[in-house]
């Protein structure tokens, strides 16, 4: 874990850092290069001469309080990509603090890297293990609160964001579950449980089964419990984890298989954000629910047309084998919902459909909610994080797409239509109407874009926080 402290004055700063400022930074050294190098109109960046620093970056002040666009972030990604020190001075005296939060959660996540895997052969670089504020006297109490918050944050995105980078061979249902049981054992708060194939049957989980059982590696259901209080309404997430999507015998083309693997990105994020709860030991009681299936081709791999049967005795016609999410997550949000009668709410979250990512971009996470409080929360808990939602349609008029001639409701719409909140509108069929309920579709967001190459991002589990957060 990346550590943290707070000066009030540069010359406390530890030798050979890299200092980030402000071009307007009052604490800044007289010397002829800072001079020069407030003269410059965008980024002035030097390695030379700036002594007793390695390196120092001045960023435009408008940057520092950008937080729609993020172009602090989109400034700093390059500069962090190569560190050339392992020590970071960052200048907060004037920053806004949904930027803030952003850039320390980008800083801290630097913990995790695709090399980290060790799967390919990587010389030795610099790696950035301390973060120095320089802050005014009058804000250090409220900063402490801040990056603490953002430390543990970082600390359970960094954990989704290693198990989803990890190859889907290796990222299997079983492997998540065991390797949620060795990350949550550090935490006492934290107790698991965990249902094989064989108790899948057993307690009805007629959709989990249906897409897990075309694989050699059969499905799981993960429940993460964690009480933080001993009484009290219990707050549910819900996560799809399926570890890789071929799309079953409604084949994918190759190109869109190639980043599968990250189709677990929402069962991940579930156990990072549980780890960050137990991190901040939080008031609260939770439990995270980690639905986990390969979908695969096999002998027993389901078919299209066939009648499934989830917990709460739904039937559900597969009419589109490549609409897995939505059967996995029905199945653990009524599963959720029998565990937990009183939930305060549940809030699942998903990589579910392309289509949000046509409507909405890669910046904003779809929601589908029907219950207005609970939207408007997650809302402004995404405007406060940076870490944003935008809401999609969901009510009666979207209930053609779900009718089934054969069943109680078809998994995809015939007519490719609103593929984004027909699958929220199957979904919200498995949560009573006494349990407030969202669904987020983060198939835009679990992913960060850059030179054509995609990584797990961590997202939402900063929104989650905030909100929990504000719901304490």
């Amino acid at each position: 874990m990346i550590a943290y402290q707070f000066i009030t004055a540069l010359s406390d700063a530890k030798p050979r850092s890299h200092l980030i400022a402000r071009v307007s930074c009052a604490q800044l050294p007289q010397t002829a290069l800072v001079a020069e190098m407030r003269d410059s109109d965008g980024i002035a960046d030097t390695c030379f001469g700036c002594a007793p620093f390695a390196r120092i970056t001045l960023l435009p002040n408008a940057l520092w309080h950008d937080a729609l666009t993020e172009g602090l972030l989109a400034a700093l990604r390059p500069l962090i990509a190569s560190p050339v020190s392992a020590d970071i001075v960052l200048d907060v005296t004037d920053i806004d603090e949904v930027v803030l939060a952003q850039v320390l959660r980008f800083l801290f996540n630097q913990a995790h890297r695709l090399s980290d895997l060790q799967l390919k052969k990587t010389s030795e670089c610099v790696r950035i293990k301390h973060i120095t504020a320089l802050c005014l006297p009058e804000q250090q109490a409220k900063l402490e609160t801040i990056f603490r918050q953002q430390q543990a944050i970082a600390h359970g995105m960094v954990a989704a964001r290693r198990l989803a980078d990890i190859p889907s061979d290796r990222c299997t249902p079983q492997f998540m579950v065991e390797e949620a049981q060795k990350l949550c054992a550090a935490y006492p708060a934290l107790r698991c449980e965990v249902l094989n194939e064989k108790a899948i049957v057993e307690q009805g989980l007629g959709l989990l089964n249906a897409v897990g059982k075309g694989a050699t590696c059969p499905p799981r259901l993960l429940a993460i419990h964690y009480d933080g209080v001993s009484d009290g309404p219990v707050r549910c997430y819900v996560g799809k984890g399926i570890t890789f999507d071929t799309g079953g015998l409604w084949l994918k083309e190759g190109a869109g298989m190639y980043t599968m693997k990250y189709d677990m990105c929402g069962a991940a994020n579930v156990l990072g954000l549980m780890l960050t709860v137990a991190e901040l030991a939080l008031p609260v009681r939770i439990m995270g629910v980690l639905a986990l299936a390969e979908n695969a081709i096999g002998p027993d791999a389901m078919q299209p047309g066939s009648v499934a049967t989830a917990c709460n005795g739904m039937t559900v016609e597969i009419n589109n084998t490549d609409a897995e999410g939505r059967l996995v997550l029905a199945d653990a949000i009524a599963w959720a919902s029998q565990r937990h009668p009183q939930a305060r709410y549940i809030i699942d979250m998903a990589t579910l459909t392309g289509a949000v990512v046509k409507a909405l971009g890669y910046e904003l996470s779809g929601l589908m909610t029907q219950d207005e409080p609970l939207r408007a929360a997650l809302t402004q808990a995404g405007k406060r994080s940076g870490d944003e939602v935008w809401s999609l349609p969901l009510d009666a008029r979207l209930k053609k797409q779900t009718d089934s001639a054969i069943a109680d409701l078809c998994n995809t719409p015939t007519n490719n239509a609103a593929i984004s909140a027909s699958a929220a509108w199957l979904l919200h069929h498995f949560c009573p109407q006494t349990i407030p309920w969202a669904h987020l579709d983060i198939s835009g967001t679990a992913l960060w874009r850059e030179n054509g190459r995609s990584v797990a991002s961590g997202r939402p589990i900063p929104l989650l926080v905030e909100h929990l957060l504000g719901d304490l």
